[in-house]
């Protein structure tokens, strides 16, 4: 035997590892509308870009007929490639090799991947399809799981972490997803849950499907668990793909400025877009469309918790985080779901340098005994805590209400907002002027022979006199009130001001965020 028989032998080898479980299972694996762990890699990076590490990893199991096991590569492809040019690592689990099942050496294959992603600083996406556990390795399973939920952890706030979910996700496998950034659903052929329908079936009595347990609809619009739902899988790389895109390779690097043509940054559509009755409903989408680079707006959790919006932009090319106040959903009122929904994502625009800016319309954190006994105080305080926290340049912009404590909660000068800009019909109070003047002047209303009338010269003269953005710009908690036309503007000029900002925590491990 010379070197191109021991040639011709490691070509051989790497042919059957490529062949995961065989063109039967691959060719159910297409029937169930799904692609093979390598056509995703090969669909979600650039051509040719793709270098695999660990193919000849094995396990070293014997029990229950495992070692006459032909399958090859252990269930899972791990290595690194481009996106768009920037460098990635990755893993993609193969469910034609023991349904993606996770032994032992399955689960060190993606750690030692992930190691390498966060020694050279760049991100890491999981391409998640598996059964579960694997059940024949027993406790070693178990120990793979956690050497991964360990890097998700201490690699969180390093390098992005974005996890897509293209078939079933059950048991211990949901938390690895659920530590890392963002989790990408299909419909239809991804689900996540702890206990699958068989099993609740049998504790509990209760029958549900799969896909109305765990499935694509339900963890985006209803737990929140999914951040980004795709109709197809293709969709849901595309996805990957484009949020790559705002991202910065890990957290001591900023992201990337697109270069933009200069142009009239005017925008007059703003003067009636927002209606000066502070009842009447609008979609803040439309701002956003008027503030951002054309097309530029990504959506993050766009079905969950609705009355608040949360997405990445660019301004002038520069990637920034927007939170903003929905005021046709609940009337932009903040409850449990959107200040967990909120905090998250500022926490996220913190790790990895990106601005944020908060567009705020809101009435206040949402009344009733439901969201009381759900604790609003403690998820509304995530939301305080996460922008008291942050130290990236941070922008507000109140568009119209700004009441109570919530008026406080979201960016205002009071925890560390560098800049707050009000339109000038914006009203800024400690509530409503409705629930104010019935407080303040409740013996005066009562004692009027017309109390209605009374009632709304005294709403009237409470809005004039303290719901204004100039009584907040007089005391230094607004810089300046400006023409909602010249909005994008501002906010260019000011990024470019806070470019170099810089500010420091005092020393501390960490703090303890409200959970």
């Amino acid at each position: 035997m010379d070197m191109f028989d021991k040639i011709n032998e490691l070509y051989d080898k790497r042919r059957q590892v490529e062949l995961g479980g065989g063109d039967k299972r691959i060719d159910k694996q297409h029937d169930k509308g799904k692609m093979t762990a390598r056509e995703r890699i090969d669909y979600l990076l650039d051509d040719g870009s793709f270098v695999e590490l660990n193919p000849f990893i094995e396990h070293r199991t014997s029990d229950f007929g495992m070692d006459k096991s032909q399958a090859k590569g252990e269930g899972v492809v791990t290595g690194y490639g481009k996106i768009s040019g920037k460098p990635i690592y990755l893993f993609a689990q193969d469910f034609t090799v023991y349904g993606g099942a996770l032994g032992e050496m399955h689960g060190k294959k993606i750690a030692s991947v992930m190691d390498l992603a966060a020694k050279n600083g760049v991100p890491f996406i999981g391409l998640n399809d598996s059964g579960g556990a694997r059940i024949q390795e027993g406790v070693s399973s178990l120990d793979g799981y956690g050497q991964v939920f360990y890097r998700n952890s201490i690699y969180s706030g390093v390098i992005p972490q974005i996890s897509v979910i293209m078939g079933p996700s059950a048991g211990g496998a949901v938390y690895s997803p659920a530590i890392t950034d963002f989790v990408i659903m299909v419909e239809k052929t991804s689900q996540m849950f702890i206990t699958g329908p068989k099993v609740i079936e049998t504790v509990t009595g209760e029958k549900i499907s799969a896909e109305d347990l765990g499935g694509a609809h339900i963890h985006n619009s209803k737990s929140g668990n999914a951040h980004v739902r795709a109709e197809s899988e293709e969709e849901a790389l595309d996805a990957v793909r484009r949020l790559i895109s705002y991202l910065p390779a890990n957290n001591r690097q900023k992201a990337e400025k697109i270069e933009v043509e200069p142009a009239d940054e005017s925008r007059p559509d703003l003067a009636d877009m927002v209606p000066f009755d502070a009842r009447s409903p609008y979609d803040v989408k439309e701002v956003i469309g008027q503030i951002a680079d054309d097309d530029s707006f990504f959506e993050i959790h766009a079905d969950f918790a609705k009355n608040i919006v949360v997405g990445f932009a660019r301004i002038n090319g520069e990637t920034i985080g927007l939170i903003c106040n929905q005021p046709k959903v609940l009337a932009g009122g903040l409850d449990i779901d959107s200040s967990d929904k909120a905090a998250r994502f500022i926490r996220f625009c913190d790790s990895f340098q990106i601005p944020i800016i908060t567009f705020e319309d809101v009435t206040g954190f949402f009344p009733g005994v439901k969201q009381e006994h759900g604790g609003i105080i403690r998820h509304g305080a995530k939301i305080l805590y996460a922008y008291s926290e942050a130290t990236v340049p941070k922008i507000t912009v109140i568009t119209r209400k700004a009441y109570g404590g919530a008026y406080v909660a979201l960016n205002s000068k009071s925890i560390g907002a560098d800049l707050v800009f009000a339109w000038p019909n914006a009203e800024i109070a400690v509530m409503g002027p409705d629930g104010a003047a019935n407080i303040i002047f409740a013996k005066e209303i009562a004692e009027s022979p017309n109390p209605e009338a009374t009632r709304k010269a005294k709403i009237d003269t409470y809005r004039e006199k303290f719901a204004n953005p100039y009584v907040a710009a007089g005391l230094g908690m607004v810089d300046d009130v400006i023409d909602p036309r010249e909005t994008r503007i501002k906010l260019i000029q000011s990024l470019e001001m806070l470019r170099q900002k810089q500010e420091e925590r005092p020393q501390k491990k960490h703090g303890n965020i409200p959970l």
